[in-house]
């Protein structure tokens, strides 16, 4: 038993996945999670083709065998709650059809969100409540509860009929974003099938313990992303709730897409924190004490690098944290 060290292969969606395949395997890692849906397109995944067709699944699978790597996980984080139509219908459909395909792949695990619904029945946009000091909140809370619950009783026996884990990533502007809100979601769908992707960046910017989390949540973690961040000076007059974020125009290259229409924001020229290369935010030993903490709760565990770090190039920034978390896994 041992756990498996992998990456994330959309930062790689301009190779091809045999390409993409060479440049994890040259890292030394031998796993591959890829995109099926939700906020970005899935290059190394033909969703449809597959779910149609047993032989194209089989040559689908030949390809990882092939390389010597393991499809380690399908991933469909989008908005499956969101008010929008051509947000949350779609990344509900995506959702659905990833976990289908995983049963019928044999892949276990599938990585998304709770997604964020509106703030009643006739909104028209989502709405992230960060912190509902104001009974006006806790209605808008009580609606948002009322449409994730329901849902993802749905997605659970979905779920459970293709057995396959489904494992939310605790992502600012979703419902469900750190321990308790996923306690909560448990607790009110019964679920069965729902796990935690355990993505650290995510929590280090709102001042949480990943290590922490991890042994609070041990068998509730079904998944893990490596993916690091770093806190700068500008969080001192900043803070963390920081809105000061950009308007990207259509035409711009190299934009990143969320939605129809709709792409990431430019970052703050001081930001109060950033993603980075794995291990550049925090050290070895940090890391290999996260590692461990993964071990307990799961010594099988898929540990896939999610690389979104923009000081360096695709290729190079997975090289950098493929070294550092191999090394993290070396001094278990």
């Amino acid at each position: 038993m041992a756990l498996t060290y992998g990456a994330y292969t959309a930062c790689l969606g301009d190779h091809s996945l045999p390409e993409t395949l060479d440049v994890l395997k040259a890292a030394g890692l031998t796993g591959a999670e890829v995109n099926v849906g939700g906020f970005i397109p899935s290059p190394h995944c033909p969703v449809d083709s597959l779910l149609a067709s047993k032989t194209a699944r089989e040559d689908y699978l030949g390809i990882f065998e092939d390389k010597g790597m393991v499809l380690s996980g399908l991933n469909t984080s989008g908005n499956p709650t969101s008010p929008l139509p051509n947000e949350g219908l779609k990344h509900a459909e995506d959702l659905r059809n990833a976990i289908r395909l995983a049963g019928a792949l044999g892949v276990k695990e599938i990585v998304t969100m709770s997604g964020t619904p509106g703030t009643d029945p006739g909104a028209r946009y989502p709405t992230w409540v960060v912190n509902p000091w104001n009974g006006i909140d806790m209605e808008i809370l009580d609606y948002q509860w009322s449409v994730v619950v329901p849902f993802f009783k749905e997605i659970d026996a979905l779920a459970r009929d293709n057995d396959v884990k489904v494992c939310l990533e605790l992502h600012p502007r979703n419902l469900v974003f750190n321990v308790p809100s996923f306690e909560r979601l448990v607790e009110e769908t019964g679920a069965t099938n729902l796990r935690v992707n355990m993505d650290p960046s995510h929590l280090f910017w709102q001042q949480m313990d990943p290590i922490a989390a991890t042994k609070r949540l041990g068998k509730f973690i079904g998944h893990v992303h490596a993916k690091d961040t770093k806190i700068f000076p500008g969080a001192a007059y900043r803070g963390v709730l920081d809105t000061d974020f950009g308007h990207v125009p259509a035409e711009a290259e190299g934009k990143v897409p969320v939605a129809y229409g709709y792409w990431c924001s430019s970052w703050p020229k001081d930001p109060a924190w950033r993603f980075v290369a794995f291990g550049l935010g925090h050290d070895t030993d940090y890391w290999a004490e996260f590692l461990r903490a993964i071990e307990q709760a799961d010594p099988n565990m898929n540990v896939n690098i999610e690389h979104e770090d923009a000081e360096y190039g695709n290729v190079e920034g997975l090289q950098i944290s493929a070294s550092n978390l191999l090394a993290a896994a070396k001094a278990l």
